[in-house]
């Protein structure tokens, strides 16, 4: 594809989002170029890059245009990063050819925001404080509640683009030997600082199409979720209950260190999410895996109360700490979402609670760098259930680094990290 197709397909991209606003990005783009698919890969990779810009921008580009008296639109969005950032050598007027396959020319309002924006930055000192950190006003200052004075520094740094980390397979293979067959097809990676079984892909790669991949030597997984899975203590034998699985990303990475003997169970409130982690637990060869689906009057909660040694809560949050790699979910927040998410979140800590044994371990994990999901929740559930406490594994116990869990409590930040932002407490049941 030319340049100006390219530019083109994002533009088309970024109003299918906005014609589906409350759809996930990712979403909307794998919909997209799968009635496209005539678009290859390295077209796609570079469509996406130039609309998750857009989308990482966002609320400065609207700042800037408003600024000019233009409308935002899909096709102003992308012109005024085009000119402020300079993403392609050709000027804007040559990517506006109107020739096939380009967008049409631009109108004379368009040429005066190109005017308007030239010799400009995306920065701006009369720019408000929210905007230039690109989060919702209302969140300002929760942020700054969790981060204290490097507050922008977080912020900025969930700005960037997220890594592309991946967990070896220990079921399969080594992290060494993961390594090679990777470097084989062209694909290469490092070791990760703090998970044991991570490894970081230099750049954007086409890690599902490898061999590797398909043979389950390797999944997509970001480091701090694997710390997370690392930080439940899943060991062979053991009864484990991933209560709010998803996909089974961490129940595929707990039944790893379960080396596939005892039992875990992947529930989910949501069956197509359960029926998506089949082919995934199969290629990775776990076999001590089931699911189940949770549903309003089920007793099965109820006939394996006090039956699990270990119960994980990957409790629904803001994904606030995933924003590097879905900056779309900072335009949709609102705090009516937080509030009702913090109601969410304590329901299922005390259901998921009541099916642990006395000396089993409660591990609640979000990946949301807000207090009031964090800590505030902690410890809310700490003093209305008195038989719980935090708990620290001694240094050397199973596989998570020495230094993380503080007080029971895990903090990860892209800035101090460089994972994804998540929150992990290890509670045990005494009595």
């Amino acid at each position: 594809m030319t340049p100006s197709a390219r530019l083109s397909a994002a533009i088309d991209l970024i109003s299918a989002m906005e014609a589906t606003p409350f759809r996930p990005a990712d979403a909307v783009a794998n919909s997209f170029f799968r009635e496209r698919r005539y678009i290859g890969g390295g077209d796609r990779r570079a469509i996406s890059a130039r609309v998750w810009d857009t989308l990482r921008h966002w609320r400065r580009l609207c700042w800037w245009i408003e600024r000019a008296d233009a409308p935002v639109t899909p096709r102003t969005l992308v012109l005024a990063l085009e000119v402020l950032a300079r993403q392609d050598r050709m000027t804007p007027e040559e990517l506006f050819s109107g020739e096939r396959y380009a967008p049409s020319r631009l109108d004379p309002q368009e040429r005066a925001l190109c005017a308007f924006l030239r010799g400009k930055s995306m920065d701006h000192p009369e720019m408000p404080r929210a905007v230039t950190l690109e989060v919702p006003d209302w969140l300002l200052p929760r942020v700054e509640a969790t981060f204290g004075a490097q507050a922008d520094a977080e912020l900025q740094a969930m700005m960037g683009e997220a890594t592309l980390d991946l967990r070896a397979n220990l079921l399969k293979t080594t992290r060494e030997a993961a390594r090679m067959a990777l470097a084989q097809e062209g694909i290469t990676t490092q070791d990760t600082t703090l998970s044991p079984w991570g490894l970081r892909v230099a750049g954007r790669q086409p890690v599902t199409s490898t061999a590797a991949f398909r043979a389950g030597l390797i999944e997509i997984q970001d480091e701090g979720s694997q710390l997370v899975a690392a930080a439940v203590g899943a060991e062979p034998g053991m009864r484990v209950l991933d209560y709010c699985a998803g996909a089974a990303g961490k129940t595929l990475a707990m039944a790893m260190t379960m080396n596939n003997r005892g039992h875990i169970v992947a529930c989910d409130v949501s069956e197509p999410r359960l029926d998506g982690a089949v082919r995934r637990l199969r290629r990775a060869g776990v076999h001590n895996a089931e699911r189940h689906l949770l549903a309003t009057g089920d007793k099965w909660a109820r006939r394996r109360a006090g039956s699990f040694d270990r119960v994980l809560v990957d409790a629904p949050c803001t994904g606030t700490g995933t924003w590097r790699r879905n900056p779309d979910a900072r335009l949709r927040l609102r705090e009516s979402d937080l509030l009702e998410l913090m109601e969410k979140q304590s329901d299922i800590l005390d259901r998921a609670a009541a099916l642990l044994r006395p000396g089993g371990r409660l591990v609640y994990a979000t990946c949301s760098i807000l207090n009031e999901e964090n800590h505030d929740q902690i410890a809310a559930f700490v003093q209305r259930n008195p038989a719980f406490r935090l708990v620290t594994p001694p240094q050397g116990e199973g596989i998570m680094p020495a230094g993380l869990l503080v007080g029971g409590q895990m903090s990860l930040s892209p800035l101090r990290n460089g994972t994804d932002g998540f929150f992990t407490a290890v509670m045990e049941r005494v009595a």
